[in-house]
């Protein structure tokens, strides 16, 4: 008899027919489907399926006594409840790695978007205007790259700097023994160092508006930010202020608070791109995603070792 799995996101049809290969599958991927599906079918869910922005509650947990596997597509998982469920003796697992290109692919697209200001020239060329009449936008060739969270999507990130001809830094919350990168203490000092500023830092508590006014001052008024971790990691009302101030000069955003709905601070302001929160996704990377938790989950009710635990 195939396991019960409580899927609570929205996916393809090509992964849930790959998913209900294995698994009696109950699908809840918006917040009525999911309170009827936990009511229903609680009891017999012995895995459960999600990412880091919907996650799972401590409290839903609990109307799972049978519960054994929670996984997480992507990388994040701040909202899963990792304590209780350790204590519980439920393995955790995500998807790190398995987006890791297509999000460094997007961190560089909106790198180049705000940096070469692609979105107003787009518009203005549409609008008949010839370039004599715009202004120039700097290179991103040749500057410095600061990456704030050196995980699997923060190499891929320096790797497209190399081809770039960049010089980069990062700063994580210790420096890593393997990495021979020149590595910041704070992410004030890397800011304040770097051209460009990426973060590709975990959500979470811990990294709750780590770029704040003080790091967006750092940055200076050349400087650029891009966001593709978490929305909370930035705080919106800091970066609308210097944005319109100019404290820097642009920035890229597939995440925001508030989602899913984008910060009204941010929709009338010329100098920022944004994007909906796709940065992870592709066909390339939700097929992986959804391999990676297949391989995870067989080995799990096989009784061996998963290969990405949280």
């Amino acid at each position: 008899m195939k396991p019960s799995l409580l899927v609570l996101i929205p996916l393809n049809d090509a992964s849930r027919a790959s998913i209900a290969a294995a698994f009696e599958l109950i699908y809840a991927p918006d917040p009525a489907s999911r309170a009827d599906a936990v009511a229903a079918h609680g009891a017999s869910v012995r895995a459960v399926l999600t990412n880091g922005t919907t996650g799972v509650t401590a409290e839903e947990v609990e109307r799972m006594p049978a519960l054994e596997f929670i996984s997480a597509l992507g990388a994040g998982y701040e909202n899963l409840p990792v304590d209780y469920a350790r204590r519980r003796g439920i393995v955790l697992v995500n998807g790190a790695g398995t987006n890791a290109h297509c999000v460094a692919d997007h961190a560089f697209a909106l790198l180049l978007a705000v940096v070469r200001d692609i979105s107003q020239l787009d518009q203005a060329t549409r609008q008949g205007a010839w370039r004599d009449t715009l202004p120039m936008h700097p290179n991103v060739s040749g500057k410095r790259l600061g990456i704030l969270g050196l995980g699997q999507i923060g190499k891929k990130v320096a790797q497209r700097g190399a081809g770039f001809e960049m010089e980069t830094a990062y700063h994580n919350r210790r420096p890593r023994e393997d990495e021979p990168m020149r590595y910041f203490e704070s992410a004030t000092a890397l800011a304040r160092w770097c051209d460009f500023l990426v973060v590709a830092t975990p959500g979470g508590a811990g990294t709750r508006h780590l770029v704040d006014a003080a790091v967006l001052e750092a940055l200076g008024p050349r400087g650029f930010l891009v966001n593709v971790s978490r929305g909370s990691v930035v705080d919106t009302a800091a970066l609308a202020a210097a944005l319109g101030a100019g404290t820097i000069a642009g920035a890229g955003l597939d995440v925001y608070e508030g989602e899913p709905h984008a910060p009204q601070a941010l929709i009338g302001l010329r100098n920022v791109v944004l994007t909906p929160h796709v940065g992870g996704r592709s066909p390339e990377a939700v097929t992986n995603s959804v391999n990676n938790f297949l391989t995870n989950a067989a080995r799990h009710f096989a009784g061996e070792n998963v290969l990405t635990p949280i």
